[in-house]
């Protein structure tokens, strides 16, 4: 087993402990220092605190918390702890609740255990995190890797790692060439002499798919040594919007529209938004009173904009808004809002540049229809019409539609008044569904706050 092997295993099995430390350690100093709370000859707070720190690690086990963090981003590492800590308090929750111990215990102190042994953990895993990249962008915690292709590709590799010191990859070999038998004669003998000892940790493969054959030459040749070896197919051939290797039936596939918000990842999205929608739409239910009131007095019935959009798989839902314009008959088509626009009333006008006209889809969120972050939903005749003006214009429409989003948060919204804008918007939304994370998202979120909710477009 190599250096860097060994180091992994040990930062896995130390976060573990590291896990199960904070939550003792935090659950046990709030126990002590709240005031008035009676815990003297009890064994309930510390078998509840016990049975937390060691249900946390396991959960985080589950989820993929203590996969390597290596190549990983901070949001996508901090989006799974805060998902295994959810995980972990919902599990807690249901066995006070099967056992009838809730009143046991002290709210007070199970809120603040809580989320102090969220932020403890997420500030320490920051600062670790950090300290990693730094280290490794010094050469230390390296991994050594073989690149085996043309010199093209093997130039491509060579850069794109060159650019991201702190990802940890060295190259230490090449083995370089056109001639399909050089080649498969070089990589025999590496083979060879590196079974058993060896300079390197992973073997890298760089070749189009067209040379699918030498691909599974050089894998053949390559089975003996005991190390993890890649294949970064050359897919420049090949018109992909994302892609993955599949087994379907027996049979392998590369699916060339990917996207990680399938499967599980769907219901971990659909708690996200079920639990942070209910959390966001009890914050934000006195505003959104206050504006129902407001869109009454001073814009008469009906206080909510209802429209039908295109969701999830093309099929349309009832859209609700703040209503921000006055009533006037609709035409033929959708006009979107301009400046100046005399439909805009000054408490619309408001609304809409503070972005507040959006919160009643907190209620589409919660029923299914949408989600927190996802493309924005456009009007549908504006669909019909970008559909065949952008190749990959319906791609938006593979995810549920979102309140807020990656293009939002970058500055693209409001009027798109030309294809190239709406080229741009959708260039955003299908980034975002081809590198779905639950970190991604939680960064969305954090950017909305700070971006995204004031709109300088009418």
């Amino acid at each position: 087993m190599s250096l860097v092997s060994s180091y992994s295993d040990w930062l896995r099995r130390g976060m573990r402990c590291f896990d199960a430390a904070v939550a003792l350690l935090v659950a046990f100093a709030l126990m002590r220092m709240l005031p008035g709370l009676d815990h003297t000859e009890r064994l309930e707070y510390p078998l509840l605190i016990i049975a937390g720190s060691l249900l946390l690690p396991a959960c985080g086990e589950l989820i993929g918390l203590y996969q390597p963090w290596r190549g990983r981003s901070l949001y996508t590492m901090l989006g799974v702890y805060v998902l295994s800590w959810l995980t972990t308090i919902v599990l807690i929750s249901l066995l006070l609740v099967a056992t009838q111990s809730t009143q046991t215990f002290s709210r007070l102190w199970m809120g603040a255990a809580s989320l102090g042994v969220l932020g403890t953990g997420a500030l320490i895993r920051a600062a670790l995190y950090g300290y990693l990249r730094r280290l490794r962008a010094q050469g230390h915690n390296i991994k050594r890797i073989v690149l085996i292709g043309p010199q093209s590709n093997v130039s491509r590799l060579e850069a794109r790692l060159g650019s991201m010191p702190f990802v940890g990859y060295r190259v230490t070999h090449r083995v370089i060439g056109d001639s399909v038998k050089a080649v498969r004669d070089e990589v025999r003998s590496l083979a060879t002499v590196s079974i058993f000892d060896r300079d390197f940790d992973e073997i890298w493969l760089s070749y189009p798919l067209a040379q699918g054959d030498r691909v599974r030459q050089l894998a053949d040749e390559l089975v003996r040594v005991p190390v993890s070896i890649r294949y970064f197919p050359d897919l420049s051939d090949v018109r992909l919007l994302n892609h993955r290797m599949a087994q379907v039936a027996g049979m392998y596939s590369l699916d060339l529209n990917y996207s990680p918000l399938n499967g599980p990842m769907r219901l971990v999205k659909a708690c996200e938004d079920r639990l942070l929608g209910l959390l966001l739409l009890l914050a934000f239910l006195p505003v959104m009173l206050g504006i129902a009131a407001l869109v009454r007095w001073k814009m008469g019935g009906p206080v909510l904009f209802k429209q039908q959009r295109h969701g999830l798989d093309g099929k349309s839902f009832k859209i609700y808004k703040f209503r921000s314009m006055a009533l006037h008959e609709p035409g033929a088509g959708t006009q979107q809002a301009t400046r100046g626009d005399p439909r805009i009333t000054p408490l619309g006008a408001f609304l809409r540049r503070t972005s507040l006209d959006e919160l009643p889809q907190l209620y589409n969120v919660l029923q299914g229809r949408m989600s927190l972050v996802g493309p924005r939903p456009h009007a549908m005749d504006h669909n019909e019409y970008y559909k065949d003006e952008i190749e990959a214009y319906m791609q938006r429409h593979r995810v549920k539609p979102g309140m807020t989003g990656w293009a939002q948060v970058n500055g693209l919204r409001g009027i798109t008044d030309n294809v190239e804008t709406m080229r741009k918007r959708v260039e955003y939304d299908l980034f975002y569904i081809d590198n779905w994370s639950l970190g991604l998202d939680l960064k969305i979120l954090a950017m909305t706050l700070t971006r995204g909710f004031i709109n300088r477009q009418p």
